[in-house]
Formats: C-alpha cells, structure tokens, sequence
C-alpha cells in the first residue's frame, strides 16, 4: 500500500533523547521510518509486528509499507557508532560518573531454513543434560550490555547496547573470513566501546565462554580502564605472569605460582586476605 509522502511525523517527547542521539547516524529517509516506528511501537498494543505497527498509523506513516521493513534488513546502520551512542546515553542520564559495569553472553536463535545466511549448528545450553547434547541450527548472536540502575526499579538492568554475530569455521572458510571464536567476538565488542567511551572505567563480567586465556590477555592489555570478573572454581590454579625471557633456553610460559580463592578467602571475621600485588581489604561487619 503506497501512503502519501506528506503525511504527518508523530515525534514523541519521550523517545526525543533517544531520537536526537541516533538521527545524525541516519539518512533521512532511513530517520523518517525509523522514528515512525517508535512512535507505533509505543501506541501498538499486543504484538509488535511491522506490519501491526503500520495498522496502528494508518495513513501518517508516509512510504510503501516494504520500506519500513527494509530499516532493518537492507537500510545501512553504522553498528560501531551507533552502539557507542546507545552506551553514552544511558550513562548519561543513570550513571553520570564512576566505573560502568558491563556484562556479555550469548543466545542462540533457531532459524533451520536452507537458504538463511549466516546460520549454523550450535549447542544449546538450556536443553542438554549430562547424557545428552541438545543442538540447533540458526545464529549465534554474542550481546554486549550496560547494567544501569533505574529509578523505577529495585533491580539493576542490562541494556544491550552492542551485538555481533558468531559464525561457524565452515561459515567463516565459506566467506573467505578469519575465524572468530566467541571469546574473541566478545572481546572486539569490549574493545569498541572502549573506543567510543574513552574518559570511564569499566568492570567486565561474562560467562564461562569470555573466561578464557584470550580474554584474559585482552584485560590485561586494557588494565588501566579495565577490569574482569569471572566465576572459576575454588581449586584452581593461578600463576603469575612469567618473567621476561632472558635468551637462554625456552622462554616460560607461566610464572610463580599463586594461592587459589580456596586458600585466599575471606575469614568470618577479621581482615580479608589480600592478593599478591594489592592491598588488603577492610573488614566487614556483615555476616
């Protein structure tokens, strides 16, 4: 259905933050959609479908009825800079100062269709059991976001602010593409937003697959303005950094060794135990 092209564009005052901040990264027509979909998204009731969206409007959204599928299938979105603008905004308004937390996972979206580009066969870490591996086909997306604290809310949320797709080694050979593990997805998402915020400091938290070697290397090379937190098993065993290689012999891959989170814990009372190279702790009057 084709609307006329001088209909009126509903701005909503309480998207204007948010559409001020993303319009400069937009084309004009692609922002002339792109705001007439928040406006529908926010007067749509029950799902929020393109095609419910333009029922809400009716005759005020101007264009063909494909054009505003085509905002995000075909429409050109700088992903970097945008997700460097949804990361200020936020902190902006909830976080003006201090160290920004972030967290990352991934999700799996099944799309078994031959022809969908860019799928593959991944695990599925909510079906399996310790007998059996539950697999699906579709795309792997690895999510980066901002944990913010709001005022009408008694829990911190996670705003996903960065998002990249993992592909399969065959998928990637097909391309003619490096691949790239999750690990290193996540941490090329880490590092952009360590490029369009440069004044914050930032605490990382991921999950088992960001706890690797890889990432591990990443944090201690962006030490100054960042941080990791992994959950690791109380056992494990810890070494130092290995000492400068010397030209005789092999170099050490590994140095001295250090005293696990089993050993190092905290008492139930008194001062906390420090780690090698930092200070102790205060003690804590809670439990």
């Amino acid at each position: 259905m084709l609307r006329p092209r001088t209909a009126i564009l509903i701005r909503p005052p309480d998207a204007a933050p948010l559409v001020a901040a993303l319009l400069p990264h937009l084309t004009q027509p692609t922002a002339t959609r792109f705001v007439t979909r928040i406006a529908a998204a926010i007067l749509t009731t029950g799902r929020r479908t393109v095609a419910n969206l333009l029922r809400t409007l009716g005759d005020l959204a101007p264009g063909h009825d494909a054009s505003y599928t085509r905002v995000l299938s075909t429409a050109r979105w700088p992903g970097f800079r945008l997700g460097g603008t949804l990361t200020r905004l936020p902190l902006n308004h909830f976080l003006p100062d201090g160290a920004v937390h972030l967290v990352g996972d991934d999700a799996i979206d099944g799309h078994p269709g031959r022809t969908v580009s860019g799928k593959g066969r991944h695990r599925d870490p909510a079906r399996p059991s310790h007998s059996y591996t539950a697999w699906r086909s579709g795309h792997k997306w690895v999510v980066l976001a901002v944990r913010v604290k709001s005022p009408f809310a008694t829990r911190r949320w996670a705003l996903p602010v960065l998002i990249d797709l993992y592909r399969t080694p065959e998928v990637r050979w097909a391309e003619g593409r490096r691949h790239r593990t999750p690990a290193q997805v996540m941490s090329r998402l880490v590092r952009a937003t360590l490029l369009q915020v440069p004044d914050r400091r930032f605490v990382f938290a991921g999950d088992s697959s960001s706890g690797t070697h890889e990432v591990t290397r990443f944090g201690h090379r962006h030490r100054e303005r960042l941080t990791l937190v992994r959950k690791c098993h109380p056992d494990v065993t810890l070494f130092a950094p290995p000492p400068p290689d010397t030209g005789t012999g092999r170099p050490r891959v590994k140095g001295a060794a250090c005293p696990n989170p089993a050993k190092r814990r905290r008492p139930r009372s008194g001062p906390a135990s420090a780690w090698p190279g930092t200070a102790a702790a205060p003690a804590s009057s809670e439990p």
